[in-house]
């Protein structure tokens, strides 16, 4: 298999944390596509990936698979050990739900903060930093809301580490660098930070 990677990429990391929380990081052949460089929109990275976008998995018979949660959900059923989408089917919808709650509530508006306020984007995309202060805004409130719900919870969806941790830990990550600092009023989600953080794969 080969991984298409950008290393900074907010979903790429949460792919590398996936397949490192699998145990099977270093058996995937990396790739690493530059955006900064364009490398991502030449011809042969778009037939890859017509949208540009990493991360890509390429399989061993040539079958692309794009959009990292696809990615996630191929290697668990590959690579079911450790389950990180629940352990039955209770524990699936659990997991599905508040991965897409991550994706919609922490990443969203960290991800359009980001794009509208940093000068990284200028000239690249419409920016509004009217927008981007909104964003921040909503962030700050979804960090109450999650704190809420970490409140005697040691994970996100179940009593396990799972997709929707990897997903808000790197929602958290990309927001905390990019000018949305964990605030002090929320105990519960600083301390779920420093165990996600310290796990051996945050780094992959």
């Amino acid at each position: 298999m080969k991984f298409y990677d950008l290393k900074p990429g907010m979903n790429p990391r949460r792919v590398r944390i996936f397949m490192a929380e699998k145990g099977i990081l270093d058996t995937v052949e990396r790739v690493e596509v530059d955006m900064f460089k364009g490398e991502n929109q030449k011809p042969e990275y778009l037939a890859i990936n017509s949208l540009g976008t990493m991360p890509a998995l390429e399989l061993d018979d040539g079958t692309v698979i794009c959009e990292s949660v696809a990615i996630c959900r191929y290697l668990e059923e590959t690579n079911p050990e450790p389950p990180l989408f629940g352990r039955n089917a209770v524990e699936r919808a659990q997991v599905e739900m508040w991965n897409r709650r991550m994706e919609f509530e922490i990443m969203g508006p960290g991800v359009q903060h980001f794009r509208h306020t940093a000068d990284m984007w200028k000239g690249r995309i419409p920016q509004s930093a009217e927008y981007g202060q909104i964003c921040k805004d909503q962030a700050l409130k979804r960090y109450a809301w999650l704190n809420e719900r970490l409140d005697g919870r040691e994970f996100i969806a179940t009593g396990d580490y799972t997709v929707a941790d990897i997903t808000a830990q790197c929602g958290l990550l990309m927001a905390v660098n990019t000018g949305i600092p964990l605030p002090d009023d929320v105990p519960h989600l600083q301390a779920w930070w420093e165990r996600v953080s310290a796990r051996p794969t945050a780094r992959a």
